[in-house]
């Protein structure tokens, strides 16, 4: 008896492509004690500047907040959006906020950055 992939070998490969794109249509997003986490469970965290789901932290600022950062082929899903940054390349945004991670947490769980800057920093809750 064949296989389904060799009587189907379009077919398989139509499905096996749309659920690879299906896997990247999720934000690299995780909640953990009420708060937005990114996949290496480290807090994610907006910026009360950021507006009109653009970014307003660019240059040092991005290096201090390093942003969540996209794929290019990555596409929206619910509440996560994908903004373009200044330099052109994308940033995952939970409704409309874009998220990043802050260089002076060390650890899962930290949240040092919260209040940050004359509170501008917030951590991201869903």
């Amino acid at each position: 008896m064949k296989s389904i992939s060799a009587i189907f070998p379009a077919t398989l490969a139509v499905l096996l492509a749309a659920c690879a794109s299906m896997a990247g249509a999720q934000a690299p997003v995780k909640t953990s004690d009420g708060v937005l986490i990114n996949q290496a469970g480290m807090t994610l965290y907006t910026f009360d500047r950021d507006s009109g789901g653009k970014s307003a932290c660019n240059g040092p600022c991005a290096t201090n907040w390093p942003p969540l950062t996209a794929q290019a082929d990555a596409k929206s899903s619910g509440d996560y959006t994908i903004v373009t940054r200044d330099d052109g390349t994308k940033q995952w945004a939970y409704k409309g906020k874009p998220l990043y991670t802050w260089t002076k947490d060390q650890k899962p769980g930290d949240k040092t950055g919260d209040g940050f800057l004359n509170n501008q920093w917030h951590v991201a809750k869903p």
